[in-house]
């Protein structure tokens, strides 16, 4: 507990702030440029083989964080009031929240599979068979799970460049939990960890105001 010195009660709080202090400009900027940059990995993924499943190539994650981004910009924009006197700025802000908790939850989802997958790769041992590729884990193994990659004219496309990408699907998603986490907090401690309790201490002219 502290005591507020001079013009730094409610009304301070209610005065005009700049731009930048509004919203975190710099992690709507992150969110869609690391939500772009998973989506067009995941794509160029797909462009190697169709057989790819949706869990390989996670798009999906990128475009639910480019969401989280227009909304973070548009939480930007909407006029700052404290305690969320508008419903606007109150919706705005727990869908921005969910949004970030999701992409958390996702982001590491899919690192947890991209790393599985990669280790799966970079223990192929794969074949050409026609326009298609066969890879499999043992090929002394006469039961042993084949994978088909099909319209794939070269296997290392598989054995080599899918397995880049998984890296690369793992370090991008990692950054993207780390900027969502970053997200929520802020938007959790925006909304209930700083307040004030309206208690008034001393003349109203001094304006010394209580802090909890």
């Amino acid at each position: 507990m502290g005591i507020m010195k001079r013009g730094e009660g409610p009304e301070a709080e209610d005065a005009p702030k700049c731009c930048g202090c509004r919203f975190p400009l710099l992690i709507a900027l992150l969110q869609l440029l690391l939500g772009a940059a998973i989506t067009t990995v995941a794509f160029l993924m797909l462009s190697l083989s169709p057989s790819l499943l949706t869990r390989e190539t996670p798009h999906w994650a990128g475009i639910i964080l480019c969401l989280a981004s227009v909304l973070g910009f548009i939480l930007y924009c909407i006029t700052y009031l404290p305690d969320e006197k508008t419903s606007v700025q109150f919706i705005a802000k727990l869908l921005y929240f969910v949004l970030c908790a999701l992409g958390l939850v996702l982001s590491v989802l899919v690192a947890a599979f991209a790393g599985h997958h990669h280790s799966q790769v970079s223990s192929f041992l794969c074949q050409q068979a026609g326009e298609d590729c066969v890879c499999r884990l043992d090929p002394g193994d006469p039961i042993a799970r084949s994978f088909t990659y099909r319209e794939v004219s070269d296997c290392e496309a598989v054995t080599g460049t899918l397995g880049l990408y998984f890296l690369i699907q793992i370090v991008l998603n990692l950054c993207q939990a780390g900027v969502c986490a970053a997200g929520a907090f802020i938007m959790w401690k925006h909304r209930y960890q700083v307040f004030f309790a309206g208690l008034q201490i001393g003349s109203i002219s001094s304006k010394h105001w209580q802090k909890v």
